[in-house]
């Protein structure tokens, strides 16, 4: 059965109210959805930690990291280290004749920049080192090294000796266990 002329007016006054509304209404939406902490910008999370804890073998980094000029801000705000100090301070000394390209005492990484031991040498080195826990143990600290030969004027990959990681780690657990023997003593 057919609407009546004066029935259809006002249908029709609805749907072209809804077909103006619905945009709108779709925008308002949309708009709503980050508004209960749905927020996709890293920056905006706010990190929690437990500043009650404390362990006797995580120190607070230094206030600035050697080699660079760049305050560590996560020292200032109170966060403290996730790796053994002892570790953490051995490989800092022990890697400190090559400069730092970047040092997290966070994440217990320490990347140097290449290092040639004489100037206009023709084989030049890098090293990457990982303070693996909390606690001072053999297997607590793993360096990697790189090392690369000048050849024709360009810097080609080489092998470097294999006791050379070794030996830096050996230097930097012994290190450690002069810097726990010091702090107790």
């Amino acid at each position: 059965m057919p609407l009546s002329p004066s029935a259809a007016a006002p249908l029709a006054r609805v749907r072209t109210l809804l077909q103006a509304a619905l945009p709108v209404l779709l925008c308002a939406a949309l708009a709503a959805c980050g508004m209960f902490g749905g927020h996709s910008d890293p920056g905006s999370v706010t990190p929690v930690s437990d500043a009650g804890y404390t362990d006797p073998n995580v120190a607070s980094p230094p206030a600035i990291v050697p080699g660079t000029k760049q305050s560590n801000t996560q020292q200032e705000a109170g966060a403290s280290l996730q790796v053994n100090k002892y570790l953490w301070r051995g490989a800092l000394e022990t890697l400190g004749f090559m400069p730092f390209a970047s040092a997290d005492p966070f994440g217990g990484v320490i990347v140097t920049e290449w290092y040639s031991p004489n100037p206009g040498s023709s084989e030049r080195f890098k090293a990457t080192c990982y303070v693996l826990g909390r606690e001072l143990r053999s297997d607590g600290v793993h360096v990697t090294i790189f090392r690369q030969v000048r050849d024709g004027g360009q810097w080609t990959d080489a092998a470097p000796n294999p006791s050379t990681a070794t030996d830096i780690e050996n230097k930097i657990l012994a290190r450690a266990r002069e810097l726990r023997a010091q702090s107790a003593g």
